[in-house]
């Protein structure tokens, strides 16, 4: 087994329009006081996040996406909160890096705007390059791998496009994760393809993050007898069994809406690896 617990990185959506939690945290108060919730409940790390990225949703002026992240950003790391920003704009990623965060995470790559990738690189922030086609509003009309070894193939070989074009712009590989984006131009096959291939994505040399946390194909998966999904509420039991495995699989992290839920699921993933070394 894997000797490294993955890293669980809790979500703040400081937004009125995310798909799982929009408008529960949309003002500093109650987001900083989520994060600390999370806190106790075992997260590593905060994704503070000002823009929603669900399929159809709408961007956010770069002012509004300041302000929303950036006083929460400020209050959680001065309480000593490792701090990771979700955004894919330049801007919003130097305001908060200066602001104490110390990981961008980009759910673009750096495509949506290259000069993200400068801003990272005059820092010290590690940065998390996901697998993406397009924005959210369009997003899902990508969906479409027809080329040799489908989807799998192509989102390898399109983050290691990305991972070339990062290290060009100077920040160090060292500092660089990978997430394949499940849902992000993806169907609910692909996102269960791509899960099923951790290891072949995994040979680019780089820590995996993973967010599958709520999303559209485990609610396909639980559907009921008239083929509706289940609800994003109901599928947390669905998403700690994936927590297990991929950590059986030696991703680096987890993405995740329900940290104490992720961190259970880790703390018996741990115990019997530890029951297995022991024997």
């Amino acid at each position: 087994m894997p000797a490294v617990r993955p890293r669980v990185m809790g979500i703040v959506n400081v937004t009125p329009d995310s798909f799982s939690d929009g408008g529960r945290w949309a003002d500093r108060d109650s987001a900083v006081a989520h994060g600390r919730e999370l806190l106790a409940h075992g997260a590593d790390i905060l994704d503070i996040g000002g823009e929603s990225t669900r399929p159809g949703a709408t961007r956010p002026l770069v002012a509004e996406e300041l302000d929303r992240v950036l006083p929460v950003i400020s209050a959680l790391v001065a309480e000593g909160a490792v701090v990771s920003v979700d955004t894919m704009r330049g801007e919003v990623a130097a305001a908060a890096v200066e602001a104490g965060a110390r990981l961008v995470n980009d759910v673009s790559g750096g495509l949506a705007d290259p000069a993200i990738l400068g801003v990272v690189a005059r820092s010290d922030a590690s940065y998390v390059a996901m697998h993406w086609r397009a924005h959210s509003h369009h997003m899902q009309s990508f969906a479409v791998y027809d080329g040799p070894g489908g989807v799998v193939a192509a989102v390898r070989a399109e983050l290691a496009d990305r991972l070339a074009a990062i290290e060009a712009a100077g920040i160090p590989a060292e500092r660089v994760v990978l997430d394949p984006g499940l849902g992000f131009a993806k169907t609910a096959g692909h996102n269960w393809e791509l899960l099923g291939a951790i290891d072949q994505l995994a040979s680019l040399g780089r820590p995996l993050l993973v967010g599958a946390s709520r999303k559209g194909f485990l609610g396909a998966l639980l559907a009921d007898e008239a083929g509706s999904p289940r609800r994003v509420d109901g599928r947390e039991h669905a998403h700690a069994a994936l927590v297990a495995l991929l950590a059986e699989r030696g991703v680096w992290g987890l993405r995740v809406h329900d940290v104490r839920a992720t961190t259970d699921a880790l703390a018996a993933w741990a115990a019997l690896r530890d029951a297995e070394e022991a024997r």
